[in-house]
C-alpha cells in the first residue's frame, strides 16, 4: 500500500479508504470524564530470531518435533510399538507398582477384564504352514497390556499340531519379558487320564506364580487353578460341547466348591469368513478387581492353554468339539 492510501483522519488512526461507524467525540465518555487515552502507537515489527543452537548441540531425532502453529516446536510422547504388532494403537500407561508385586504384573492391578486377540498369519491362511502364535492384549479401553509371542520350532508345531508343547513368552511395552509360559507335551483325551494338559505360569521367568491343571472328567473340560505352593484356588469349568457357531464359549471360573463364579473366559465369535479360514481367535477374561495380580496372570495362562486345547487348529487338523474328541 502506498503513502498516500495510508493518510489518516484526524483525531484517529484509520486508514483514508476507512469510514468510522462512529465518530471521535463517541469515544469521549460522560459529561465529565476526561475522556479514553487514544491508541497507543502501532507495536514494532518482530523482534530479531533466536541464535541457533551451540556448538555441538545434537538436533533432536526425525519425528521427534514438528513445527506447530506460528512456528513454535510441537513435543509429541513416543509411541511404543511392539514387534510386528500394528502401530497406532496405544499402550496402557504403567501404573505404580504396589508393594510385593512382580515386576512388569503392576498393569494386571487396575484392571477386571483382560481380551486377547491373536494375529491373523498370512502364510497360514494361504498355504496351511503353522507359525508362531502372536497375540495383543488389551484391557478394556483397547490400549495393548501386553504382546505375547509364541516360541516353538517348526518341526513341533508342524507335526504335533494344537497338542505340541510351547513356550509363551509375554512382553511389555518396553520389549521386557515379564510373563513366560511353559506347556509340556500332554495327551487332551478323557481316555487317558494320566496324562492330562498342564500349564506352568512364571513372572517374571524362572519364578513360577501359579498353574493350571486340567482335572480328569468324562464330558466336561474341567482345570484347577493352583498357586505357587501349588495349593487349589480356583475351578474353570467349560461346556460338554465346545462349538463356536455363532455364539461366545465361556469357560466359567469358580470357587473351589464351584458353587459362586468369580469370573469366566470366554472364546468370542469373530464372524463366519473368520471362523471358517483362520485360526486366529479373540478371548475375553474377567475376574475380581482385588484378585491376586499373580492369580490374574494365571488366568491368562489358562486361557492360552484352552485356546490351544480346543480352538487352534494345527497340521491341518480341525479344533476339538471337547474333552472325549
Amino acid at each position: 500500500m502506498d503513502k498516500q492510501n495510508m493518510q489518516t483522519h484526524p483525531g484517529a488512526n484509520f486508514p483514508a479508504p476507512y469510514h468510522p461507524q462512529y465518530s471521535p467525540a463517541a469515544f469521549q465518555g460522560p459529561p465529565g470524564h476526561p475522556g479514553y487515552p487514544r491508541p497507543q502507537g502501532a507495536y514494532p515489527g518482530p523482534q530479531a530470531g533466536y541464535p541457533g543452537p551451540q556448538a555441538g548441540y545434537r538436533a533432536p531425532p526425525p519425528g521427534y518435533g514438528s513445527a506447530g502453529p506460528m512456528g513454535f516446536a510441537v513435543q509429541h510422547q513416543p509411541v511404543y510399538n511392539q514387534p510386528g504388532g500394528p502401530a497406532g494403537v496405544p499402550w496402557m500407561p504403567a501404573p505404580a507398582p504396589p508393594a510385593g508385586c512382580p515386576p512388569g504384573l503392576e498393569y494386571l492391578t487396575q484392571i477386571d477384564q483382560v481380551l486377547i486377540h491373536q494375529q491373523v498369519e498370512l502364510l497360514e491362511v494361504l498355504v496351511g504352514f503353522e507359525t508362531n502364535n502372536k497375540y495383543e492384549i488389551k484391557n478394556s479401553l483397547g490400549q495393548r497390556i501386553y504382546f505375547a509371542v509364541e516360541d516353538t520350532d517348526c518341526c513341533t508345531r508342524n507335526c504335533c499340531g494344537s497338542n505340541r508343547p510351547f513356550t509363551m513368552k509375554i512382553l511389555d511395552l518396553m520389549g521386557r519379558e515379564v510373563i513366560t509360559l511353559y506347556r509340556p507335551l500332554g495327551c487332551t483325551s478323557c481316555c487317558c487320564p494320566c496324562c492330562l494338559q498342564k500349564i506352568e505360569i512364571c513372572a517374571p521367568p524362572g519364578v513360577p506364580v501359579g498353574y493350571v491343571t486340567q482335572t480328569w472328567h468324562p464330558c466336561l473340560p474341567k482345570f484347577t487353578v493352583q498357586n505357587e505352593k501349588r495349593e487349589d484356588v480356583l475351578r474353570i469349568t467349560g461346556p460338554c460341547l465346545v462349538c463356536s457357531c455363532c455364539a461366545d464359549v465361556d469357560f466359567e471360573v469358580k470357587s473351589l466348591d464351584e458353587e459362586n463364579m468369580v469370573g469366566k473366559i470366554s472364546k468370542q465369535w469373530t464372524g463366519v469368513v473368520r471362523e471358517a479360514f483362520t485360526d486366529a481367535d479373540n478371548f475375553g477374561i474377567q475376574f475380581p478387581l482385588d484378585l491376586d495380580v499373580k492369580m490374574k496372570a494365571v488366568m491368562i495362562g489358562a486361557c492360552f492353554l484352552i485356546d490351544f486345547m480346543f480352538f487352534e487348529r494345527g497340521g491341518g487338523e480341525e479344533p476339538s468339539m471337547g474333552v472325549w474328541s
